[in-house]
């Protein structure tokens, strides 16, 4: 194991029990993610992404193996702390976006800073902050349904960036996205990497989205079957609305 490894998955496997079958979502993966990096982890359907996200992300646990998030053994933890790195430490991106309809991208960007105890001043700071990284200043009052599918992937980007996380997963950002769009939220990503050091992972089954990280991990029937080294990542069309950070 590499001593500075953020993340560092040894022999992992994930069995689902559904009456008398059981289903082997993974299979003895294993994987280490350095601080900063930005990868992707590609794979077909079935082939245990997302399962192996969920567990990254300590949305669930492990039928066996190890897990050292940090160094430290993520079945240690006890429930509050596991909160407390969803929250606080990992960022989520889904497909879906995972928007609050009837409430504002300010509001869907605070409800974390809810949960991690920050006063009303202090979330629409932060909020605001985020939104404007990903440029969306201007459309803090906007609702779901008032703005574009890229813009409620920013306002789900924002409300990621809203507690200053160490790690970004993003589970298929791109998936519901046109081909102009999906493309600005990937230079999103490639910025917030670049500039906030921000480990970033893509779980994906798309090759054009995985070029644009510097190291691809193929997933196969739950086990890593191979890793790839980008030599020259391909970097994504800058938003054009986007601000700094």
């Amino acid at each position: 194991m590499e001593q500075n490894a953020v993340i560092h998955i040894e022999d992992v496997a994930k069995v689902y029990r559904m009456g008398d079958v059981e289903v082997h979502a993974l299979c003895g993966a294993s994987l280490e993610i350095r601080p900063g990096e930005i990868l992707a982890i590609m794979g077909p359907s079935g082939s245990g992404k997302s399962t192996l996200m969920n567990i990254l992300g300590c949305l669930d646990t492990p039928t066996s193996g190890l897990y050292l998030l940090d160094g430290r053994r993520v079945d240690d933890l006890s429930d509050n702390e596991l909160a407390v790195v969803r929250n606080r430490k990992i960022g989520f991106v889904f497909q879906t976006f995972n928007l609050l309809a009837r409430t504002t991208a300010l509001q869907n960007v605070e409800l974390p800073l809810v949960y991690s105890g920050a006063g009303p001043l202090a979330r629409r700071r932060q909020a605001t902050a985020a939104l404007e990284a990903v440029g969306l200043g201007d459309r803090l009052r906007h609702r779901p349904n008032e703005l574009s599918g890229g813009e409620q992937q920013r306002v789900a980007i924002a409300r990621a960036l809203a507690n200053d996380p160490a790690i970004i997963l993003a589970d298929e950002p791109t998936g519901n996205l046109d081909s102009v769009s999906g493309e600005e939220i990937v230079a999103i990503f490639q910025r917030l990497n670049r500039e906030r050091g921000i480990t970033v992972v893509f779980v994906t089954h798309d090759r054009n989205v995985a070029e644009h990280t510097r190291r691809i991990v193929h997933l196969y029937d739950g086990r890593v079957t191979r890793e790839e080294t980008v030599a020259q990542p391909r970097q994504a069309r800058a938003a054009g609305r986007e601000g700094q950070p």
